[in-house]
């Protein structure tokens, strides 16, 4: 459900229809105070063993006297505070209940869009470098001080030989001092440059924004992979050139157009190819199987309900249930409890009422494969 305390005090008191057409990937918008800092915490020790995982995706970021290095992770020991560094953690909600939490809060936007929440702890004097993103992203201070310098510049080339992506030429436009609780929405390809005032970090929540090149390749690799063709190229009437043998015969080129037009693309292959492409876990996550007894197991939610595992990603369209880069066909009684699952990210005891047998086979057997768990007032969403 969505959180709407949350999302008043987030946006400034702004509706979140007026901010999707003011602001969403038009302008950057700032507010003070947008959160209570007791939304955004997480110990500086809690960042750092995650960083030491290696099933969490971390870099560091170092700037000594202009050179600047990235390292990647698992990190069992950090610099020295006094050197200029910062540690950027990706996808924390899918590690910490605390984050996945602050993260459920953001379903006022499509979570087929929503990627991440990256969290990026600095030492004073620590930064990435004047960049921008591809994507649209909220910036939440959550301890210390960060100085962000932004810029609608259009000049966006990069400096060559660098292991990061650092704009050439950045001419700040405006700045902004973020304290704890602040927040700093910015539009896709804005420059900016983040510098920590004081040891501090920030929770950045990211959105996903395919490259045409990246949505286009994957659709026909997926798409070929269901491809059922007959038959072989063969020459009806032969007319070839014995003067010229090189050249590729017409005839050969009229029948791969030919084949080509008459095998195109549907929008039922789009839609499942984006609902299970959207969904796709990260390759580096994994989930932990459960074993119960179906009747068990029925008792059980109906007692609790049923959550998404923080790690799940459901989304729908049409007759189309998606969960985990799977795709599932559901009759129109099925879709309503599906349709709050994927909204809510969880069932109440009494939505689950609206599984039928089929449904509820189908949910023990994502509940084994760790796709979801049972929904108590502790666990989280």
């Amino acid at each position: 459900m969505i959180d709407n305390s949350f999302l008043h005090r987030l946006l400034g008191g702004m509706p979140p229809a007026i901010f999707l057409k003011r602001y969403w990937q038009r302008r950057p918008l700032y507010i003070q105070n947008a959160l209570d800092p007791k939304d955004l915490q997480l110990t500086r020790d809690e960042l750092f063993d995650l960083a030491s995982s290696s099933e969490v995706e971390s870099r560091l970021v170092q700037n000594s006297r202009g050179r600047w290095q990235l390292s990647h992770g698992p990190f069992q020991q950090l610099p020295a505070a006094k050197k200029d560094w910062t540690l950027l953690v990706q996808g924390v909600n899918w590690h910490h209940d605390g984050a996945h939490a602050l993260l459920q809060k953001f379903r006022f936007l499509p979570q087929a869009r929503l990627d991440d929440l990256m969290i990026s702890y600095a030492v004073a004097g620590g930064g990435v470098g004047a960049h921008f993103d591809s994507y649209d992203v909220f910036l939440l201070q959550a301890q210390g001080r960060r100085r962000w310098r932004i810029s609608a510049q259009s000049d966006l080339s990069l400096k060559a030989d660098l292991p990061l992506k650092i704009l050439d030429c950045f001419t700040p436009e405006q700045e902004f001092i973020c304290e704890p609780g602040d927040l700093l929405y910015l539009p896709p390809r804005y420059a900016h440059e983040g510098v920590a005032l004081d040891p501090c970090m920030t929770f950045s929540v990211g959105f996903r924004a395919p490259s045409h090149q990246e949505w286009v390749t994957e659709f026909y690799l997926k798409w070929s992979e269901h491809l059922d063709l007959e038959g072989h190229y063969a020459d009806p009437k032969p007319d070839f050139h014995a003067d010229r043998p090189g050249e590729i015969p017409i005839q050969m080129l009229s029948a791969l157009t030919d084949l080509i037009q008459k095998k195109r693309p549907e929008k039922k292959d789009l839609t499942l190819f984006l609902g299970e492409y959207l969904s796709e876990p990260k390759p580096h996550l994994s989930f932990k199987a459960q074993s119960i007894r179906p009747d068990a197991f029925v008792r059980r939610l109906k007692r609790s309900g049923l959550a998404l595992n923080k790690r799940s990603l459901m989304l729908y369209h049409g007759s189309y249930v998606f969960l985990n880069g799977e795709s599932f066909m559901c009759s129109p009684l099925e879709r309503k409890p599906l349709h709050l699952l994927a909204n809510q990210g969880y069932l109440t005891p009494q939505q689950c009422q609206l599984l039928n047998n089929s449904l509820l086979e189908q949910c023990h057997v994502w509940f084994q494969n760790g796709w979801l768990h049972l929904h108590t007032k502790t666990s989280p969403c």
